[in-house]
């Protein structure tokens, strides 16, 4: 029962966000409290009428420690580099205009509310996304003994929920690249998350990481 229904609800909660991402085409705002409702409530109605427990116990939050961070750091500040060099190698593969202007019309994310946006992106959005593919999927499958799901499922249910964001953005070369480098973060995260039992250490990489990539969009928006 547990495992099903971690499988399906989260399965159905990015298969609504692509409907809502490539077929609404709605703007970032509405987008936004969509993905805040399906990561938010889904996982509550787990914790609460499935696993019958409260959210701090459900992701190990009373045993929080400093020094079971530190590795997450250390991987914040590689990926941190690592897209930074990424973007520098393949820039001339990447529609910028075609970007720029896909996320002004379609999502209505301009210069004027992007630094704004990307604060959000930074450490709001991040930690949704780790509290929901990390916190709820991965480590509860985890703990149940189903370890290779975990790392699997959450690996590329990860990786196939950001098509919606970028399939238009790139040609399917670039596509593929980003899902295998997606998936393959996903296996580093949840790994990372087995050192402290909760989902802080890949939220401080994906911290970091976005960080790059708000830098490559001030950028693109000549904002720098």
């Amino acid at each position: 029962m547990k495992k099903k229904f971690i499988i399906i609800s989260s399965l159905v909660a990015c298969i609504t966000l692509f409907y809502v991402e490539q077929l609404l085409a709605v703007n970032y705002f509405v987008k936004t409290l969509v993905k805040i409702v399906l990561f938010t409530v889904l996982p509550y109605i787990y914790i609460r009428y499935i696993e019958k427990t409260s959210v701090r116990e459900s992701l190990n939050l009373k045993r929080l420690h400093r020094r079971d961070l530190k590795i997450g750091v250390v991987f914040g500040i590689a990926s941190f580099l690592i897209v930074l060099i990424t973007y520098y190698f393949l820039n001339d593969l990447i529609d910028v205009e075609g970007i720029v202007y896909e996320l002004e019309n379609k999502s209505n994310i301009t210069p004027r509310n992007f630094i704004i946006i990307g604060l959000y992106i930074t450490f709001g959005n991040s930690f949704l996304e780790e509290f929901f593919f990390r916190g709820f999927i991965f480590l509860n499958l985890y703990k149940h003994k189903s370890k290779t799901t975990a790392y699997v499922y959450s690996s590329l249910l990860f990786a196939l929920y950001h098509i919606a964001i970028f399939m238009t953005w790139f040609n399917i070369w670039l596509i593929g690249l980003a899902l295998l480098g997606l998936v393959v973060i996903g296996f580093i995260f949840n790994w990372l998350n087995t050192k402290s039992n909760n989902f802080f250490n890949s939220w401080i990489v994906h911290i970091f990481a976005d960080v790059s990539i708000i830098l490559i969009g001030l950028r693109m928006f000549k904002l720098i």
